[in-house]
């Protein structure tokens, strides 16, 4: 078996102590190209992006993160901070996008032989398992070898329907365990402060067969994962 960790993190050291529960606040907008507008505009609905870029900046620094166990309110210079790099993380790579293309109901559940002739005219029709496996898996895995944090989006919902990106959620990668083609993400999920047990499962075997992941402590079945690309900040209201 091979197993890596990203050394000196865990989600008890870390990660946040709060959990992803903030006070209703207006935020603001961000627009999916011309095809809707992702209302953000209410903290309560989480910020589960900004969170995990913030601990990914508080790493890159090699700052520990507060003692606070209770998330910062409007107005405070740190809850500003996770708002904006909330923003940052959707603006990364267009990530409302991906995740909005990745919920596509019309996307096949088998990898087919034509949609690798669709990808030279730029057409994505690929298999929810073989973006996870094909794709995303490698990057992921390139960070974690490297030693470094790899932030992942988690599709929760199958559906046309862009109000529901909502449902979606972004955590943090350490480490992972690789047995055969059994592999286990070890993840720090906003939505569960100081637990070091969550973790998301894949059977890598085959990127054009079926394999759906197993997330240990959703709410919500995850249907499909991506690497978020990320570019640190300078966490200065943090130290």
């Amino acid at each position: 078996m091979t197993s890596v960790r990203v050394p000196g993190f865990s989600p008890k050291t870390g990660g946040f102590h709060f959990t992803n529960a903030f006070h209703s606040n207006p935020i603001r907008q961000f627009k999916l190209g011309n095809i809707a507008t992702l209302n953000i505009g209410d903290a309560a609905n989480g910020l589960c992006g900004g969170m995990s870029f913030t601990v990914r900046d508080l790493f890159e620094h090699r700052i520990g993160p507060p003692p606070d166990t209770t998330p910062p309110k409007a107005g405070d210079a740190r809850y500003e901070y996770i708002v904006q790099r909330q923003i940052d993380s959707f603006e990364e790579g267009l990530v409302p996008l991906e995740f909005y293309l990745l919920m596509s109901p019309g996307r096949p559940e088998r990898e087919p032989v034509w949609a690798q002739w669709l990808a030279f005219v730029h057409v994505d029709r690929h298999s929810r398992t073989y973006v996870m496996v094909h794709e995303e898996w490698p990057k992921i895995r390139a960070e974690l070898d490297a030693g470094k944090l790899s932030t992942l989006g988690l599709v929760r919902v199958i559906d046309r329907d862009p109000a529901k990106l909502g449902q979606n959620h972004q955590v943090v990668a350490y480490g992972y365990d690789l047995e055969g083609t059994a592999l286990t993400l070890h993840i720090y999920d906003p939505n569960y402060p100081n637990d070091d047990s969550v973790t998301l499962g894949l059977d890598i075997r085959d990127p054009r067969g079926v394999a759906a992941p197993r997330y240990s402590k959703s709410a919500a079945p995850v249907v499909c994962f991506f690497r978020i690309g990320y570019a640190r900040q300078e966490p200065a209201p943090f130290r």
